[in-house]
């Protein structure tokens, strides 16, 4: 499964990813609502038919308070340059054991030192 980011769907609705549109193509895409939330609070063409596309995919498993803040100093993500959402983010991907996809480079990098040691 592919969980992917803010980041990675607004690539994909600028022109078409390639990585995404396979995994949505394949349906192994999860979402998570804070992900859904960001892209409600934007731009969209297409936008009540788009937020109802993704409101039929699959839902990550969502973290608790305490999970995430255990995964931040597990991990020392403070000063990586990731928020909190993407903090939300790492955990959910880890809890639903899929794979993280983001274009952005600070949580990449986090996903990568995350995702090298599994629960």
């Amino acid at each position: 499964m592919l969980l992917a980011d803010t980041s990675a769907w607004i690539a994909h609705l600028r022109r078409s990813d390639r990585i995404l549109a396979s995994a949505l193509d394949e349906g192994r895409v999860i979402v998570h609502p804070f992900v859904v939330g960001e892209l409600a609070c934007g731009t969209l063409r297409r936008r009540e038919g788009f937020l109802d596309d993704l409101a039929r995919l699959p839902q990550a498993t969502h973290a608790t308070h305490a999970e995430v803040m255990l995964l931040v100093e597990r991990y020392r993500l403070a000063g990586t340059g990731i928020g909190w959402i993407d903090a939300h983010l790492l955990a959910a991907a880890r809890l639903s054991d899929a794979q993280l996809y983001t274009h952005d480079a600070a949580l990449q990098r986090a996903w990568t030192s995350v995702s090298q040691t599994r629960r």
